[in-house]
């Protein structure tokens, strides 16, 4: 196999005149290649194009002298793959910080932290993560690090990224002590006297990430360089970074961006979404100067909204119908969750957006929340009419039957998270918060599809283990863990492979605004591929989830190899 370029590809003289070339820049062929109307032998590619897709004999008739032919020596080619939802910044920090396994229990989570203090410098700050309460078997407190780090600072994030839990020496590093009053928009859980007990929720996690200290600018180009590379390594040529500044800042990333596509780092596609509050007046001046940042590769044309927090221990996603479980907890928000947002702010802020041409994401996980985002694209739509904007209601873990109706009628996409509900500790405390009834309707992809509303998927990576696409379009399907398992999760949810498909593919191009030319294969669209074996049309929908791609396509360009990476580092699991 040939080497993945490592520039784009350039005109040669030849397409001075896109009509005159006689003969294909590449040509892929001894496989199969999955078409709209069915399976084909081959394809051919001219100026980052697909020109010709047939038979054998039809597309080796594009040979030059000059043309690269790959035998796919039976291998698969599908379109190029979409993740909507994904923190690559975030992944690659955390590939460097402390990090616990997904499921890990408390005392494998100490070990590991002891490990990673044992290594650091005296006093310095220990970071990282994941956790779940379900797998800790218990909701954890600052004493517990305590025990392994008493003189670090330590703060680790839970996997959803809405919790923290910090040391003591980590909570007075920061200023929090028994005066400190909950934040707007979060909460510090407390002990019986009154004191901060080392967990976080929603806002008040914000107050710890800003006293810890920040990764540098070159930290933060090798995450993401490493984080472009390992989607490119399953067949991701689309994405969209779900929340620019998560990590470091928004400047901070957007520089680490721009740099990486002015020197031809960033081969897929980017959308980028920049967040919004209504109570930080920096979001509004970075979302001002976006088209900076713009390039080829980079479209800065999205604003992420956080609308409430996730419906596991920490009950702060924002529900229509009471907690199953509230913990102790006899406020509102322990009942029913916290929306972050004033309808009337969020409707007026989503109906300028959407007048300035800005696609809005939303986070909302639970039904009220999703309720909140949709009546703000319905005011949207009254005020400005029906534009190309296509707001996205981001998780969409539970929603009403009349909202997921109401949807398909204002042209508002869902984007939910297929990765997640694999059971997993996540879903174990989900299921443990909301109860087994809402469970059997969580992501309800199968009512959002037969209702014809728009919906794609996105991994949330890092929240996720891994951004494999591959174990979404199986779990789409199974809802069961990869490979298959006795126990599910909303397995009354569960559609086709053909529509798991879809949603990573066709569905993405049209969300992106990309329809015309990316999302199938077929003549005159861009050459976005990846080529997997086995076929996974071709083998049992429990085994998608271990296609192996051996190589990725943008526009024609061999991005990845599979069969050249396997002489450099392995890829992480």
């Amino acid at each position: 196999m040939s080497e993945p370029s490592t520039e784009p590809s350039a005109m040669t003289d030849q397409y001075a005149d896109p009509y005159a070339a006689p003969h294909a820049d590449t040509i892929l062929v001894g496989g199969r290649v999955k078409t709209p109307s069915g399976w084909a032998e081959g394809l051919t590619v001219r100026a980052g194009v697909i020109e010709t897709v047939g038979g054998r004999d039809e597309v080796l008739r594009r040979r030059g002298p000059g043309t690269r032919v790959l035998d796919l020596a039976g291998a698969t080619v599908l379109p190029g793959l979409h993740d909507l939802h994904v923190h690559p910044v975030y992944a690659g920090i955390r590939e460097r910080r402390c990090k616990i396994p997904q499921g890990s229990d408390l005392t494998d989570t100490l070990r590991i932290v002891a490990e990673h203090v044992s290594r650091a410098a005296p006093g310095t700050w220990v970071l990282g993560g994941q956790w779940d309460a379900s797998a800790l078997g218990t909701v954890p407190d600052r004493t517990m690090l305590d025990a392994v780090a008493p003189g670090h600072p330590v703060v680790l994030e839970d996997t959803s990224g809405h919790s923290s839990w910090a040391n003591s020496a980590a909570l007075e590093a920061t200023g929090i002590g028994p005066t400190t009053p909950d934040p707007v928009g979060g909460f510090f859980e407390r002990d019986a006297a009154g004191n901060p007990s080392g967990i976080q929720r929603e806002a008040a996690v914000d107050l710890l990430v800003a006293a810890a200290p920040k990764p540098a600018d070159e930290e933060i180009e090798e995450a993401l360089e490493w984080s472009l590379g390992e989607m490119l390594s399953y067949g991701i040529t689309s994405f969209t970074e779900a929340a620019v500044g998560f990590t470091a800042g928004p400047r901070a990333e957007l520089r680490a961006y721009t740099r990486l596509a002015a020197r031809g780092a960033i081969r897929q596609r980017v959308r980028l979404c920049l967040v919004w509050s209504p109570v930080d007046p920096v979001c509004e001046d970075v979302i001002a100067a976006r088209n900076l940042c713009a390039s080829p590769h980079l479209a800065p044309d999205c604003v992420k909204i956080f609308l409430d927090g996730v419906p596991t221990d920490s009950r702060t996603a924002a529900m229509l119908e009471p907690y199953k479980d509230t913990a102790g907890r006899d406020d509102e928000a322990g009942r029913h969750g916290m929306l972050a947002i004033a309808p009337a702010v969020l409707d007026h802020a989503v109906t300028r957006f959407d007048r300035m041409g800005i696609t809005v994401k939303f986070h909302a996980a639970g039904d009220a929340a999703v309720r909140a985002a949709l009546d703000a694209i319905e005011a949207a739509r009254t005020a400005n009419g029906h534009g190309p904007c296509m707001h996205n209601v981001g998780h969409s873990t539970f929603v009403t039957k009349t909202d997921i109706e109401r949807a398909a009628q204002i042209g508002a996409t869902f984007e939910v998270s297929p990765y997640l509900w694999q059971p997993s500790p996540i879903c174990s405390d989900i299921a443990a918060a909301v109860g087994p009834e809402a469970v059997e309707r969580a992501w309800p992809v199968r009512e959002m599809l037969a209702a014809g509303a728009p919906v794609v998927a996105g991994s949330d990576w890092s929240v996720v283990p891994s951004v494999n696409p591959w174990s979404a379009i199986e779990t789409l399907v199974t809802r069961q863990r990869p490979g298959g398992s006795p126990d599910s999760f909303g397995a009354s949810q569960a559609i086709t492979l053909d529509q798991a498909f879809a949603l990573f593919t066709a569905n993405s191009a049209r969300q992106e605004g990309m329809a015309h030319r990316i999302g199938h294969i077929e003549p005159g669209l861009l050459a976005d591929l990846v080529v997997v074996d086995p076929n996974p049309f071709e083998v049992p929908i429990t085994h998608v989830h271990a296609t192996a791609v051996k190589m990725t396509f943008v526009e024609g360009d061999l991005v990845f190899d599979a069969g050249a990476r396997r002489s450099g580092p392995a890829r992480s699991s």
